[in-house]
């Protein structure tokens, strides 16, 4: 059986939608919010959760546990490899952050899990996932209005630019590593992605001014990028959590430093046609400019 953990989640419930495609009953989701019907119950913060979730998974993609402060990832990393160990799973599948975004403050929790995984008992792939395409889509969303208004787009990134990918890809990529990691558990046969770390990183990368052309399409009227401050950024991120403060500016300081291009990616290795991800942002962008 392979079990999906996340799988209430826009990342783990593709990844669990496409291997049912594939692998029918023999697949089954955990989430912290599952009620043990549709979805297992497993609660990272309450390890005691995890081995009935676990029960019977000789596949296990562990999907990241998300935002959080770094040692509350660490504590909720560390259950579920133990309880992975504990449970007799064979071979675990993690969804990793990007060899690009290794200087980014999210990167601690995604290396310390990276090596817990690599000393435990049992076989792993590391999937390490580029930043989605929502994040430069949400940023010319969120200056839309003022971009309509003023005939600018101002955003912290430099000049720099970063990789982006489609979540939908990364899903893709995951559900035909686990069929085949689960086909080799099964038949006993050489198991092809055991030790294997995959670089998901985005195709296209985009920055300010590939921005601002795509609010001048959506918006109809031309639009000019203007660099905004990591101060005058700072500024405007008050009222979110500190770590996610924090998080942020570090995407933007990554940004405008030009350390966030990928110099190589796996992801034509798996996927024929990488959707582009400056036509998803520009969809993204002309549905909600459209409401």
């Amino acid at each position: 059986m392979i079990v999906v953990t996340g799988a209430s989640g826009a990342l783990g419930g593709a990844i669990l939608e496409g291997l049912r495609a594939v692998a029918g009953s023999e697949v089954a989701g955990a989430s912290s919010s599952g009620d043990g019907t549709t979805l297992r119950h497993a609660d990272f913060d309450r390890p005691e959760t995890l081995g009935r979730a676990f029960a019977g998974a000789r596949v296990l993609v562990f999907v990241s546990a998300g935002y959080a402060e770094d040692d509350v990832v660490l504590a909720r990393h560390g259950a579920v490899v133990r309880a992975a160990a504990d449970s007799g799973v064979e071979h675990v599948i993690y969804t990793s952050l990007a060899e690009s975004g290794e200087r980014l403050t999210i990167a601690l929790a995604h290396r310390w899990t990276e090596a817990r995984l690599a000393e435990a008992p049992f076989d792993v792939t590391v999937l390490r996932n580029g930043l989605y395409a929502e994040i430069p889509a949400g940023l010319a969303l969120a200056g839309a209005a003022a971009a309509a208004e003023t005939g600018v787009f101002a955003a912290p990134f430099g000049e720099g630019r970063l990789s982006v990918v489609a979540r939908q890809d990364l899903a893709a990529v995951a559900v035909r590593v686990a069929a085949e990691a689960w086909r080799d558990v099964a038949s006993g046969g050489s198991r092809r992605h055991a030790g294997r770390t995959y670089e998901l990183e985005g195709l296209d990368a985009v920055g300010g001014h590939d921005l601002a052309e795509v609010l001048s399409e959506a918006l109809g009227r031309d639009v000019a990028y203007r660099p905004v401050p990591l101060g005058e950024a700072r500024a405007g991120l008050a009222g979110l959590e500190a770590y996610q403060a924090g998080h942020s500016i570090s995407t933007f300081a990554n940004i405008g430093a030009g350390l966030l291009e990928a110099r190589r990616s796996d992801l034509p290795t798996f996927l024929d046609t990488p959707r582009p991800a400056r036509d998803l942002i520009a969809a993204a962008v002309r549905s909600e400019v459209k409401r």
